[in-house]
């Protein structure tokens, strides 16, 4: 039977290097699925209807699409107060952002996903817009002359 250990009862350098080696797997794995979780797994998805308020392409290294759709009804974020419903997206595909421009003040259906958090390439909100589903005309407010 061959010994495992040195004299000095010490594990031999190998499963030193192996335990170090499965160390930094497990944490190198640990962080992709976090990072993963955390800015790629979609926590939410879903339609939102409203007048399309603004649409601007914005930003300092990543120019990105950002929009804010005012939903009807009101909400009170403390008594006493009273604010309109808005919600605020961003926008990756260009073909969609595109869309949106031509639909300013309109009233629109978007679908959306919601991420649990941003990323400075996809935008400042955690709700992505990936699609246009209807659009009908706005109340007059920003008609051109």
């Amino acid at each position: 039977m061959e010994n495992t250990t040195t004299g000095s009862g010490v594990p031999p350098k190998k499963s030193k290097g192996k335990f170090w080696t499965i160390l930094i797997i497990l944490v190198i794995l640990g962080l992709a699925g976090f990072s993963y979780y955390k800015y790629f797994f979609v926590f939410g998805e879903g339609v939102k209807a409203g007048q399309l308020n603004y649409f601007v392409k914005k930003g300092y290294l990543f120019k990105t699409n950002e929009g804010r759709l005012i939903q009807t009804g009101i909400r009170s974020q403390a008594p006493g107060n009273i604010a309109s419903n808005e919600f605020m997206f961003s926008v990756t595909d260009e073909k969609v952002a595109d869309q949106l421009n031509k639909n300013a003040g309109s009233n629109i259906e978007v679908h959306y996903k919601e991420y649990i958090s941003p990323l400075p390439w996809r935008g400042v909100t955690v709700f992505v817009v990936d699609s246009l589903i209807s659009t009908a005309p706005g109340n007059g407010v920003n008609t051109q002359n």
